[in-house]
């Protein structure tokens, strides 16, 4: 007979439901540590259920250490789970996790031992079981500056968007400042050197089919597309972009510049870009959960 202080003690070290550790207890004659790992194998077989769910939700979050910083998109697939103590606490965790170490992939990333001694796979899948949804990493990037470099972090909307800009020769203020300009503006690139060959000939030859429709001639084309191209320049460009807290229209670049230094490089992550979410209908999927009962 398995006592009920034993099955409090599982419950207090896994986080586990009192019927599921009086289960991993029945199963494996009272010893806590085949429990642990009992509930840790349901776990992983209540996980793999939850593969194939569209993840579009969660956090995008930053940690700055000294000379080094973290970034990471972690989701989930709702944005209750999102805001949840534990899932923001696992976030962390990977984090720190990266801090110490030099990954480059992701896979590199999941292989690496958290400060409790736990792969990050394996903390990502416990919490999947726990928590009830699928919890996955998406990205991440470890970045190291010279000390006569700036960190500029922003985290907007609570993790909705995440900014993480490295300045050369500024101040900590100027570099958060751009952070927070990229989180508003969306650029898609640091410089105009950045932007793919074909990204920009797509754009000149819709501008071309704009000013032909337009009744302007080939001459008179070429002369407008190169205020066009700087236009689009401003539009998707960082260093182009006119500063948000500019009085004089100036662009980031020269902001940067008027204050000593120059960009060097800028990551920014927007929770869900790209990911196709999965529609539901509310009446379709409650007459399905009505049915299954």
């Amino acid at each position: 007979m398995v006592s009920a202080s034993l099955v409090k003690e599982l419950r207090e070290m896994t986080g586990a439901g009192m019927l599921d550790c009086k289960k991993a207890l029945d199963a494996t004659d009272g010893n806590i540590e085949a429990a642990v790992d009992w509930l840790r194998e349901k776990g992983i077989s209540k996980a793999a259920k939850k593969a194939d769910r569209i993840a579009a939700e969660g956090i995008a979050s930053i940690l700055v250490d000294g000379n080094e910083a973290a970034i990471v998109e972690v989701n989930s697939e709702t944005d209750f789970v999102a805001k949840n103590e534990e899932f923001l606490s696992m976030v962390n965790t990977i984090l720190t996790t990266i801090l110490k170490n030099s990954p480059k992939t992701l896979d590199e990333v999941l292989a690496l031992n958290t400060p409790d001694g736990e792969k990050i796979e394996d903390l990502i899948v416990n919490k999947t079981a726990k928590i009830g949804e699928k919890l996955s990493l998406r990205r991440f990037e470890k970045i190291t500056k010279n000390d006569n470099e700036q960190f500029g972090s922003y985290i907007h909307m609570g993790g909705k968007i995440a900014t993480l800009i490295v300045t050369e020769n500024t101040t900590e203020d100027v570099a958060k400042d751009v952070a927070m300009h990229a989180a508003a503006m969306r650029p898609l690139y640091l410089h105009s050197s950045e932007v793919p060959t074909e990204v920009l000939d797509k754009e000149k030859e819709v501008i071309k089919e704009q000013l032909l429709n337009e009744g302007k001639t080939e001459e008179q084309i070429e002369k407008i597309m190169v205020g066009k191209v700087n236009k689009y320049y401003e539009d998707i460009v960082l260093e182009n972009q006119i500063f948000i807290k500019a009085e004089n229209k100036e662009n980031v670049a020269k902001f940067v510049a008027n204050n000593g230094g120059k960009i060097l490089s800028m990551i920014r992550y927007e929770v869900g870009e790209g990911i196709e979410k999965k529609e539901e209908n509310f009446a379709e999927e409650v007459a399905k959960q009505i049915n299954n009962i």
